[in-house]
């Protein structure tokens, strides 16, 4: 950089920016603490949305056959011992086993997603009205409240679980919509996308998490344990939350001179314009957002498939117990988070190689690579470790579309990025809804020929994503 000032490229200001840039410890500052606190937090959220899908195997009487689950009753199969016995793979811990059907199951998974949508809009709005922290906060201690009561909640219905599946996300979607105002006033411009990044990985990292220790738990404790357990995480990262978080820089009592003047004077550089209203006529017509909107569509509805039904396509297609379920089912999200991660220690070579930038952009591995794996799945399923490889591979190739399409947003209209990235993640979260519904409808047919549906089906989904990026 001093090369390059000395030289003309670049202008004293912007050296000056780079060179208070490095006088500024990073690791040790306030902003990094509060990435790992947001990591942590993310972490607890997508653990309480996952448990679900690991708990289900042990939750629902496997023993039954496909045509017997169209009855779609929920009560305990504990009043029915004088039907049928209970194997040694329903525990010893007396939980309660419960028969749902495939269609029942896809409504329970998909009821969260129905929340998040609910509070896309009005989070953001109440967030400006009570404070970002507050509504994470509060978003968090409700959804860990409501992962304490889901064992309880079981045993009284399949409706009170759907019901409560729908609040937890509604809490989800204002913890989630609450990230992005604090980092609007703690993350300086040329940092934003690494501190994001750290934020952002407790997702995939939380995934991999209760995927792989939720089986043991299940299997040593029993299946409502996963629920006490890691709706106890999220109550000590409430109490951690409203303790070390506040809105701004300005107002934390424990922030440095140097790191606070740093923040407030590299966020002040940043260009403003007065409000303007959001063309919405204008926006309706614009075939590159149309284009965005696909694409998250598209990689939602497979990325939704494989968070929420892998531990159940392990367990019946492989033929594991529900520990090994749960750690073959974590390993894809090793790679899910390396490629996120990687992702954002990239986001700076996105700005300055516009080899590299329009490349990333433009050519969608993130579609293409996971279609040709799910269409490969069914026809290895006899090969124990092929088809681990590519489940392994589906959500890695999936997190390439977080330097394409999901990006193009600052690129279409930067001055309402926030509200077209709310848009497009109810793309997203639509998407979820329908291809949880339908796994759930298409497995309850027929166990070979539903998961194979189940799998072309989002290939043809994430083709179709992929040609309007074209």
């Amino acid at each position: 950089q001093w090369a390059k000032w000395k030289e003309g490229d670049l202008s004293q200001d912007t050296h000056c920016r780079h060179l208070c840039y490095s006088l500024v410890p990073e690791f040790c500052s306030l902003r990094y603490g509060l990435a790992l606190i947001m990591h942590f937090s993310n972490f607890t959220v997508i653990t309480q949305r996952v448990s679900l899908s690991i708990a289900i195997i042990a939750m629902v009487n496997s023993t039954q056959q496909p045509g017997l689950f169209s009855a779609s009753t929920e009560r305990p199969l504990a009043f029915t011992l004088n039907r049928s016995n209970r194997s040694t793979k329903e525990f010893n811990s007396g939980a309660s086993v419960y028969e749902w059907s495939p269609e029942t199951q896809g409504i329970i998974f998909s009821s969260i997603s129905y929340g998040i949508i609910l509070t896309l809009i009005p989070s953001g709005y109440l967030a400006g009205i009570f404070g970002a922290k507050q509504m994470l906060g509060a978003g968090l201690l409700i959804s860990s409240l409501l992962t304490l009561l889901t064992p309880l909640a079981a045993d009284f219905g399949v409706i009170l679980i759907i019901v409560i599946r729908t609040v937890q996300g509604m809490a989800q979607g204002m913890a989630w919509t609450g990230q992005f105002t604090i980092w609007a006033k703690w993350a300086p411009p040329l940092e934003r996308s690494k501190l994001t990044s750290i934020a952002g990985s407790g997702a995939a990292f939380g995934s991999f998490t209760i995927l792989c220790v939720g089986g043991l738990i299940s299997q040593a404790l029993g299946w409502p344990f996963i629920f006490y357990i890691f709706g106890s995480i999220g109550c000590v990262c409430c109490l951690l939350w409203f303790m070390v978080i506040y809105d701004d820089p300005m107002h934390h009592p424990c922030i440095s001179v140097r790191e606070k003047d740093h923040i407030v004077s590299s966020l002040a550089q940043q260009s403003s314009s007065p409000r303007r209203s959001v063309p919405i006529k204008a926006m309706v017509r614009c075939l590159p957002l149309w284009a965005i909107f696909t694409g998250f569509f598209s990689h939602f509805w497979l990325c939704t498939i494989i968070i929420t039904y892998l531990p159940t396509y392990i367990s019946s297609v492989l033929h594991v117990n529900i520990r090994d379920s749960g750690v073959l089912s974590s390993l894809p999200f090793i790679a899910a988070s390396s490629c996120t991660i990687l992702g954002g220690k990239d986001g700076g070579t996105r700005l300055t190689n516009p080899f590299f930038h329009t490349w990333s952009e433009k050519f969608p591995d993130g579609l293409l690579l996971p279609s040709l794996c799910a269409v490969a799945l069914p026809f290895v399923a006899s090969s124990y470790t092929t088809t681990i490889i590519l489940l392994i591979l589906i959500p890695g190739t999936s997190n390439l579309c977080d330097s394409g399409f999901i990006v193009n947003t600052l690129d279409v209209a930067p001055r309402y990025a926030s509200f077209l990235m709310g848009i497009s993640r109810g793309f997203g979260l639509i998407a979820g809804i329908i291809s949880s519904t339908a796994t759930g409808f298409l497995i309850s047919q027929d166990s070979v020929s539903g998961w194979r549906n189940v799998f072309f089906l989002a290939a043809a989904v994430n083709m179709f994503g992929l040609t309007s990026q074209c």
